[in-house]
């Protein structure tokens, strides 16, 4: 009922004319975030991209910010990676979340992820700074990285245990579901089919691959709709649906953290961002990210109101 209510006072909000509904900000007060002088009438404009986990990350650094006293300008909810990484890298936007894998491949053009978290956050955040500019604060913990997910009726019939295993399955049945800009990418699923030795077209016909959005690949794969299905590791459906994650056993996927990034500029003039944001990514893991994501796919709650409870939950905001 509660996530009900909020969705009709935000389309009311939205129909007035007040302000759109993605950029409804609930009050708060601080909590152990306490206001920082500097950042009174500092306008930070924070982005994100358009799906769950970006839209809950995009919420707890508005209201986070909020919380500390900048004048946040709402961004968030971006259609697509490079559409969001471009509003940062033009100097439309000043902050986002972004995936540590995902800025070394899909933004620096890299081939081959860097082993082990750390490294390829150092990598990146060097590369990133001095190509464009962007300054990464420490990763969360939370990997959230692909996968090839399946249910378990799949998994036991074929003994499906990790991704090379998808080559037990015959190549008539070998089916997919992937999503619309996974589908292409070097990290995505081409390239984790070029990783594992499977020609797309041959090995993997190309009538054998649906691409569906993000908002029913998980159910498509639940109803037995594909065999297989690109999936998120840290996306609330794949608990909520039971589904089993193979092992990455060729290591194909970099490492996906999240992390905090911003323009130069800003970070330069406001160090103290950098401290407001520690203690929230710290306590980021893949669990809780996971939990917070199915509030909103599976229990249908408002990711703002999502992102509110949760720093509310951890002291951060009142």
């Amino acid at each position: 009922m509660r996530a009900l209510t909020a969705v009709l006072f935000l389309l009311t909000v939205a129909a007035c004319g007040l302000r759109p509904a993605s950029s409804f900000v609930p009050p708060v007060e601080p909590g152990s975030i306490r206001p920082v002088p500097s950042l009174q009438g500092t306008t930070v404009r924070v982005t994100s991209k358009e799906f769950t986990e970006q839209l809950v990350l995009g919420k707890i650094a508005v209201l986070a910010l909020t919380a500390a006293g900048a004048d946040v300008a709402d961004q968030t909810n971006v259609q697509g990676s490079v559409n969001a990484r471009a509003s940062l890298t033009r100097g439309d936007a000043d902050l986002m979340w972004e995936y540590t894998g995902t800025g070394w491949i899909t933004y620096l053009g890299q081939a081959d992820p860097v082993p082990g978290a750390e490294r390829q956050f150092e990598a990146v955040r060097d590369l990133d700074l001095r190509r464009n500019g962007i300054v990464w604060l420490p990763p969360a913990p939370l990997n959230n990285s692909y996968s090839i997910g399946v249910t378990r009726a799949t998994a036991g019939r074929w003994g499906l245990t990790k991704i090379s295993d998808m080559t037990r399955i015959p190549v008539d049945q070998r089916t997919y579901c992937v999503d619309h800009e996974t589908f292409g990418r070097d990290d995505g699923f081409l390239g984790m089919l070029r990783g594992y030795g499977l020609e797309y077209g041959k090995d993997v016909p190309r009538g054998n691959v649906r691409r569906v959005s993000v908002g029913v690949l998980y159910d498509s794969v639940a109803r037995g709709q594909c065999a297989m299905g690109m999936v998120t590791t840290t996306d609330g459906r794949v608990k909520a649906l039971d589904l089993v994650l193979l092992e990455d056993d060729r290591r194909f996927f970099p490492q996906y953290n999240a992390a905090v990034t911003l323009r130069r500029e800003l970070a330069d003039a406001h160090p103290e961002i950098a401290r407001i944001f520690a203690p929230i990514s710290a306590r980021l893991t893949d669990d809780v990210m996971r939990d917070l994501n199915a509030k909103v796919d599976v229990d249908g709650d408002v990711p703002v109101l999502v992102a509110r409870d949760w720093l509310r939950s951890q002291g951060f905001v009142k």
